[in-house]
Order: structure tokens, then sequence, then C-alpha cells
């Protein structure tokens, strides 16, 4: 799968802290404290990206995590109801994560790193589970994942050669 670049600069995006992490090293002289931040970055309207930031401070680590996430940015794609255009799994290590298509008035029914992806993704109807590993982390990206394997039911019917009705239905 070929990945297109996103011009981050051209969106209004909004970034989502899903997770903070004080991580430990123990040294000779004491503990060394630094911090980790998973961070969320989208437009509600079809981008989405996640970032990790680590730094000495919180604030700075959620800035590198925002810039992080600016970069990963992916385009998901949304059908007439703002859901996504089929069912999928997607995977990351230990965390698999389920995407069901729902009708119109459902609303995001997920867990809370799932969740923030499809919100700021502008997704507004689906349905998730997210099976395995339950870490934020993992979660976020299978759930990433899974959003950038989507495709239109335009690229459906020509890969099978059939037209858009006979695929629609």
């Amino acid at each position: 799968m070929k990945r297109e670049i996103i011009d981050a600069s051209q969106l209004e995006l909004t970034e989502n802290v899903v997770a903070i992490k004080r991580v430990t090293k123990v040294v000779k002289g004491g503990r060394n404290m630094r911090f980790s931040a998973l961070v969320v970055v989208g437009d509600s309207n079809g981008h989405v990206g996640a970032g990790m930031g680590k730094a000495a401070e919180i604030p700075e680590a959620i800035r590198k995590g925002k810039e992080d996430a600016m970069k990963k940015l992916i385009t998901v794609k949304l059908d007439d109801n703002k859901s996504i255009t089929h069912d999928i799994l997607g995977k990351h290590t230990g965390a698999t994560v389920l995407l069901k298509k729902s009708p119109d008035g459902t609303g995001i029914i997920a867990g809370g790193p799932a969740r923030s992806v499809c919100e700021l993704a502008g997704i507004k109807n689906i349905r998730t589970k997210s099976l395995g590993s339950n870490n934020k982390q993992n979660v976020v990206l299978a759930t990433i994942a899974a959003l950038a394997q989507l495709k239109s039911p335009e690229e459906v019917a020509k890969l099978r050669g059939k037209s858009v009705e006979e695929i629609v239905g």
C-alpha cells in the first residue's frame, strides 16, 4: 500500500492526549524520571494520525507527540452517513480492533483509545470492539491501521472488475 503525504499545515487539526506515562531509569545516583505522551490529531473530516513524544517535561512530550502525529496522518474513507465503508479488522502487535459499519444515529460505540481516533477522524456512526491487548498505544495504532486499510466502493469495484452498482447492491 502506497502512503500519500498529507500537508498538515493546510488542515485545522485538533489534538487529544490519550495517555501520559512517567518512566523511570534507575541509575547509580538515583532515579531519572521522564515522560512519554501518546497524542492523536485529526481534522474531523477524514484525516487522523497518532504519535509518541518523550521528554523530561510533560508539555514538551505532548508537543513532540503532536509533531510525530502530524507526520503520520492518514486519509479515512467515509460513506454518506459519516461511517466507514465496510467492516474491518486492524492489528498492531498484540492488539486487534474490530470496526463495524453502523447506520445513521448509532453514534460512536468505542472504548477510550479507539474512541478518540474515531472522533478525530470525523466518524459519527461506528461500533468497535477491542480484542487482545488493551494497551492504549497498541489499540490506537491498531485502529489507525484498520482505518488505513479501508477501501471506497469505487476501489473495490475496480479491483473486482465490476460496476459500483453491483458492489453496493
